[in-house]
């Protein structure tokens, strides 16, 4: 998959901030950052694997794909490297960290292929769920309810933060954390 496949998805613009009341020019101003991802990278560039870090942050985007997508929330991501690091890794730790925060021993979930720029595999994580009443059922039923985000870091990418690919793999996820609570009103 290609950015040009999904134009909509993941062509995310960008917010600048003007000096003053002034409206930005191209390449002017500030840049309010889309992801929290610069943290994953200061992290790669300033210590060595193997590394695991959580980041949370607040991002901005101008995203309105639907209304389940708000131009400023909070995000969190994840970031694990190592030398053994694989994508079984990255489904098991997702998978057990959503049946507990769930509270539902056997959480069922499945990975769907996505493009993100820097994973590949790439996937969008989704768990089991039943939405046939006016509960959300978590564990249970033939629907399937979208968490997040999530992939095998692409070997370019740790090589440009000087992480010998050849030695190690690393997988990311990332969220936003403001829809757990929203889901968990609906439970």
């Amino acid at each position: 998959n290609t950015p040009a496949d999904h134009p909509a998805r993941d062509s995310q613009d960008t917010f600048f901030i003007g000096e003053g009341d002034a409206k930005p020019a191209a390449g002017n101003g500030r840049l309010l950052r889309t992801h929290t991802s610069s943290v994953q990278i200061r992290v790669m560039k300033s210590q060595p694997p193997p590394i695991r870090i959580v980041v949370p942050g607040r991002v901005f985007r101008r995203d309105n794909a639907d209304a389940t997508h708000n131009p400023t929330f909070h995000q969190i991501e994840g970031l694990v490297i190592d030398e053994t690091v694989h994508m079984g890794h990255l489904k098991s730790c997702l998978t057990e960290a959503f049946s507990r925060f769930f509270e539902v021993p056997n959480t069922t979930s499945r990975f769907r292929p996505h493009f993100f720029p820097f994973t590949e595999p790439s996937a969008e994580m989704d768990i089991r769920c039943d939405r046939s009443g006016a509960e959300i059922k978590v564990g249970e039923g033939n629907d399937w309810l979208e968490i997040l985000g999530c992939g095998m870091v692409h070997p370019n990418v740790l090589t440009s933060c000087e992480v010998d690919s050849e030695r190690y793999t690393a997988y990311a996820f990332g969220m936003g954390i403001d829809r757990l609570p929203e889901l968990l009103a609906l439970l």
